[in-house]
């Protein structure tokens, strides 16, 4: 746990964010089972301890500071939970909804919210097409974000239409994004988004390039969007 602590506070330092003891061990039992439910099922190729802390505790929290108090988030093919948890367990009046499509993946997350006690958050098993097009998650949103789950053009297509007029989507993205951006200017169009800041930067301790593009909803999405659940990817808005 001091070896966990250390080289995790090291890191948060270098993004200007602060933890107290209970956020501490809250993030060291959160990897521990990471680590020994990922033995059964497949949730990451991540299981080093610092590797764990860097490319999936510091990588998330990179996002915090686009969040404000009281924010409802929903975190878009979350996967082990990343980034919405540690979202969650560094501002607890965040309102998350973590959504995948693999209730392997659900029954992990669930079973973290009750490890870690964590409230005012939930999971959700569906895809993201058909969430989007339920009356009870459209457009509701202050923040839809995710990390590495799909081309810019096919992301927006998932994110936009749960996001309210002025709220944003947070795409986490790898280092080469110039393409991306330039594919995705009908998408931004067509579903009612503009890009509103690119944020380029390096992973602490590494030479791992990150993106970090804030897309601002600026018009209601067109019911027609997003289309019917796998036609997004196979047929992007180009």
């Amino acid at each position: 746990m001091e070896d966990f602590k250390n080289y995790f506070e090291a890191l948060l330092n270098k993004i200007n964010i602060t933890l107290n003891d209970k956020q501490y061990n809250d993030f060291y039992l959160y990897m521990n089972e990471l680590i020994e439910w990922n033995k059964n099922i497949n949730l990451t190729a991540i299981t080093e301890v610092n590797e764990v802390i860097q490319k999936h505790f510091i990588d998330s929290l990179t996002i915090l500071k686009f969040t404000n108090d009281n924010n409802k988030i929903i975190d878009v093919g979350t996967g082990a939970g990343f980034p919405g948890i540690p979202l969650k367990i560094v501002n607890s009046t965040l309102d998350v909804t973590l959504l995948d499509s693999l209730n392997k993946r659900i029954l992990f997350l669930n079973n973290i919210i009750e490890e870690l006690g964590l409230k005012n958050i939930k999971t959700i098993h569906s895809r993201v097409e058909d969430t989007a097009n339920d009356t009870q998650y459209r457009e509701k949103y202050d923040i839809a974000t995710s990390r590495a789950v799909a081309q810019l053009n096919v992301l927006l297509e998932y994110l936009l239409p749960l996001v309210k007029v002025g709220g944003k989507c947070i795409c986490m993205k790898g280092g080469n994004i110039e393409e991306e951006i330039n594919s995705s200017k009908k998408a931004l169009n067509i579903l009612g988004g503009k890009i509103e800041k690119i944020e380029t930067f390096e992973l602490p301790n590494s030479d791992i390039k990150r993106n970090i593009i804030i897309v601002e909803k600026i018009n209601n999405t067109s019911k027609n969007y997003p289309r019917k659940a796998g036609i997004p990817s196979k047929k992007p808005l180009v």
